[in-house]
């Protein structure tokens, strides 16, 4: 293990980079509570305000460059401004003259057709605005299809941001509770006590512990949701997955794979292509926008169709059908859902993800090689954990990362540390977060990034220490 130099915290040095942005966070907090319209942009002592970008490449307030990594949290597959799908769009408002109908429309059906190519366990659809609605509405259709309103979800996992969901994402290990049997750990302020009891908690990669939970609950629990790769990254084990869909299906529980984040990021397919299995139902969102808001629900007919208004009278059906009422049907609507401009953006992302993915994949290999590889002439024990498109930097001795728990267990202090390092040399993600790959990055970004973490390495550890063979 290399010995740690004594140095000037890195956030003293980035401050002096960043005093536009730090001046914008204070005039910001007059306006907004905090000085940011949603949580996940904060990060102490303040965020960096962005002003431009293009590419693989973000630009602050203060003119500093930076090689993005964080792309919106992978949202932005095709890095900024990619032309192409700004073409996309002007044809879509040139050709049918508005930007929203409020009706359906041919891109509809287009867009459909292409998500349901690559994700065969995708047999009917409807779009959302959001990731975050995209899962809720998935809930709503395992509670109606199932007749079972508990849901069971993955300590460390994250599916959106209201209460149902938001329990033991990022819980701490004294108050998670037993390894095998997690405690339900809420995460907010204004939650319902009500959801500790009702959304069950399970430990990830861990199906001995999982399958005594879920069948002590098999009356209950009407969907079981998980991230197939933890935060994007941290991948779920073949076996572990085989064997959850084994037993959802023996114990009447829809199985959701919520691959907002992986969707067209480990492959065409997500992770269920990697798995060679078919949930129930798989949400997707991020990366299928191309950098607009959306959000997609798919899977078996018979549990879709749950939520298709001609089943009964809906909430907005003012002559109330004598033979039933809105009680009786799924509700899901919104007036964006299927926004025209959003699919036109999105589908021709897929399209040209055909054809470049596979390079993205093989440059995102190659850059966790090379660090791997740079840690190593350290002495500093790291895996570069991912697949496909997304990866993230651990710092452990340990062979494999399988859980919350166990990244809790790594030196996440010196990785925050590096990151900030790394900021003032113009390399892009807020501390502690994944990276992401575009087709934007190209190896001349892999050189450059491989270039400052020894720059930054080099400051802390004073020059490569080989290590035996």
């Amino acid at each position: 293990m290399a010995i740690r130099r004594v140095d000037q915290h890195p956030i003293v040095e980035l401050s002096k980079k960043t005093k536009k942005s730090y001046e914008f966070f204070e005039q910001s907090k007059e306006v907004m509570p905090g000085g940011v319209t949603a949580n996940i942009k904060y990060f102490a002592p303040y965020p960096i305000v962005m002003e431009k970008a293009n590419g693989a490449y973000v630009t602050d307030l203060d003119g500093n460059v930076y090689i993005d990594y964080l792309l919106s949290y992978g949202a932005l597959m095709l890095g900024h401004g990619d032309t192409r799908i700004n073409e996309a769009v002007i044809e879509q408002l040139d050709k049918n003259g508005t930007n929203l109908f409020g009706t359906p429309h041919s891109l509809e059906i287009k867009m459909g057709k292409k998500i349901k190519e690559h994700y065969p366990s995708i047999e009917l659809l409807r779009y959302t605005n959001s990731g975050t609605e995209a899962t809720q509405l998935a809930l709503r259709l395992a509670a109606a299809y199932t007749g079972k309103n508990k849901i069971a979800k993955f300590e460390g996992h994250y599916h959106g941001g209201y209460d149902q969901v938001l329990l033991s994402v990022n819980p701490s290990l004294k108050d998670a509770g037993d390894a095998k049997n997690p405690k339900a750990v809420m995460e907010s302020k204004g939650m319902d006590t009500f959801h500790q009891t009702n959304t069950i908690i399970l430990p990830f990669n861990d199906f001995k512990a999982c399958e005594k939970i879920l069948r002590a609950n098999k009356d209950e629990i009407g969907a079981l949701v998980l991230e197939p790769a933890q935060g994007g990254f941290m991948l779920a084990e073949k076996d572990f997955v085989h064997q959850l869909r084994d037993l959802t299906e023996q114990l009447g529980i829809v199985f959701i794979f919520d691959e907002v984040k992986t969707g067209y990021r480990l492959a065409l397919g997500g992770a269920q292509q990697l798995f060679n299995v078919k949930p129930d139902l798989t949400t997707l969102g991020k990366v299928v926008g191309g950098g607009y808001p959306i959000g997609i629900v798919g899977g078996k007919k018979e549990i879709m169709m749950e939520s298709a208004p001609t089943i009964a009278a809906d909430v907005f059906d003012t002559s109330q059908s004598k033979n039933s009422s809105a009680k009786d049907v799924l509700f899901h609507s919104g007036t964006y859902n299927g926004h025209p401009t959003i699919l036109a953006a999105g589908l021709r992302t897929i399209e040209i993800l055909e054809k470049e993915l596979d390079r993205v994949i093989l440059l995102t290999d190659e850059l966790k090689m090379r660090l791997e590889k740079l840690f190593k002439s350290y002495n500093i024990p790291m895996k570069a954990v991912g697949t496909g498109s997304i990866f993230s930097v651990i710092l452990t001795e340990k062979d494999k990362i399988l859980n919350y728990r166990d990244l809790q267990k790594t030196d996440l202090t010196t990785r925050k540390e590096i990151d900030f390092y790394l900021l003032a040399e113009g390399i892009y993600t807020k501390p502690l977060n994944r990276y992401s790959l575009s087709t934007a990055h190209t190896m001349k970004e892999v050189e450059m990034t491989i270039f400052a973490y020894e720059k930054v390495l080099k400051r802390l550890y004073g020059g490569p220490r080989y290590s035996k063979g």
